[in-house]
């Protein structure tokens, strides 16, 4: 394949997932902000710290409040990053791969775009939020349901997963280091009613509230959720489980390929050296320390994606 082609897939993927995990930061900004009605510009500020947009954002004249950050993080063109941005990057890179995508995909991605254009083509209200990042996540769900359908499991397809995978490990991380750091306004509410509403809001920003409470039952604490979203080898937004994904489609293109690429070391090598952490070793030797060296490794692995399959050629 192509290095460019390769290079438009991967990043097709991740501008997908890209826009459905900003929708997800939204609505978790969303339901902070309402659970600390007098600290919301904090719970806000705190949602753009975890996009990495706080310095675009006050250039951009943003202020610390629901309808700035909604706007910014959803319609904004001029942040690369919002979901109408991400979604017609992800667009304009499946036209560059039509003829590697089958027709459902194309399709699906086609359509995802029509109706998020048409969505987001006015200032969103509060009150019709939830309903507006409902459109998102499905249409995210359509592109995925059709990829996982009907795509055929070559290399095209590992591709497609790398990117998705990178960048849902990336969102992840971010968003737990947010919490451990931004989100809880002091020391004395570690334990509280409002810190474990907190943390329970970022499960459902993972979409993993349900399948936490499967295994946890009522056990509700940073360690455990931290255990889930880290090291959970089910669960398909923990880092673990991303990091197993991304070894795993890369070993089947360097076997397509009769390679053994470097990208291939490296997610072995950070793969088994989170399979060899508990959460306790995570947490006593800085969550923190350990979720910035974590996004460090993550991005240094796809910049070895791009460099082994030259993206650029």
């Amino acid at each position: 394949m192509l290095g460019k082609t390769a290079g438009g897939l991967f990043w097709m993927f991740r501008y997908l997932e890209r826009s459905e995990n900003t929708s997800r930061l939204v609505d978790a900004g969303f339901r902070m902000a309402l659970t600390r009605s007098d600290h919301a510009e904090e719970e806000w500020a705190s949602i753009i710290d975890t996009a990495s947009a706080r310095q675009a954002f006050l250039d951009a004249g943003g202020k610390f409040d629901g309808p700035s950050v909604i706007n910014f993080l959803l319609r904004d063109t001029s942040n690369p990053s919002s979901v109408i941005s991400a979604t017609e990057a992800a667009r304009n890179n499946a036209r560059l791969v039509r003829t590697a995508l089958t027709r459902e995909v194309w399709e699906a991605v086609n359509e995802s775009w029509i109706t998020l254009k048409d969505v987001l083509a006015r200032p969103i209200r509060e009150t019709d939020l939830p309903q507006t990042l409902s459109i998102i996540r499905n249409q995210s769900a359509l592109v995925r349901g059709a990829t996982v359908g009907t795509m055929l499991r070559n290399d095209i397809y590992n591709f497609a997963r790398i990117g998705t995978f990178v960048e849902r490990a990336d969102n992840i991380a971010r968003i737990l280091d947010v919490k451990y750091y931004v989100l809880l306004p002091s020391v004395t509410l570690v334990g509280s009613a409002l810190d474990n509403v907190q943390w329970e809001t970022i499960l459902r920003s993972a979409s993993a509230e349900r399948a936490f409470r499967w295994l946890y039952g009522g056990e509700v604490s940073p360690a455990t959720i931290a255990d889930f979203l880290i090291l959970d080898r089910r669960m398909p937004r923990s880092l673990l489980y991303c990091l197993r994904k991304i070894a795993s489609n890369l070993g089947h293109l360097c076997t397509d390929y009769n390679i053994r690429a470097p990208s291939l070391e490296l997610a072995l090598a950070q793969r088994d050296r989170l399979e060899g952490l508990s959460i306790e070793q995570i947490i006593d030797s800085g969550l923190h320390e350990f979720l910035t060296g974590f996004i460090v490794d993550n991005n240094a692995l796809a910049r070895q994606v791009e460099q082994d399959f030259r993206f650029n050629s």
